[in-house]
C-alpha cells in the first residue's frame, strides 16, 4: 500500500511524479491546514446555524456535528476565508 509508505514526513525524493495517482481517497492522510496564514474563528452567539458556510469550502474544512453545530477541521483548512465572505451573521472573522 503506497500511503503507507508516503505521508507528510516523507523527503521530496520519495514523492511519487505529479500527475500520477497510485492510490485512491488518501488526502485525508495528508494534514495541510499548516499552509494557512489566517485561521477561522467561529462565534456561537452570532451563528444562526443557516450553514452557507459548509458548502463553499473549497476543503470540506466545516463540519456538521450530530448537535448541528459548525466545526471546523483545522488539520486541512487553509485558511482562505470564503467562510467568513459568505457568512450573513458575521459569525465568523479571520485572525492571524
Amino acid at each position: 500500500m503506497i500511503s503507507d509508505k508516503i505521508n507528510e514526513n516523507s523527503p521530496w525524493q520519495d514523492l511519487t511524479e505529479g500527475n500520477k495517482l497510485f492510490e485512491a481517497a488518501t488526502s485525508r492522510e495528508f494534514k495541510t491546514g499548516e499552509w494557512r496564514t489566517q485561521r477561522p474563528v467561529h462565534d456561537a452567539e452570532k451563528c444562526r446555524d443557516c450553514f452557507l458556510c459548509v458548502p463553499v469550502c473549497p476543503d470540506m474544512s466545516i463540519l456538521v456535528t450530530k448537535e448541528e453545530k459548525i466545526e471546523f477541521d483545522m488539520d486541512h483548512c487553509k485558511g482562505c476565508g470564503i467562510c467568513a465572505k459568505v457568512c450573513p451573521f458575521n459569525a465568523i472573522s479571520m485572525e492571524v
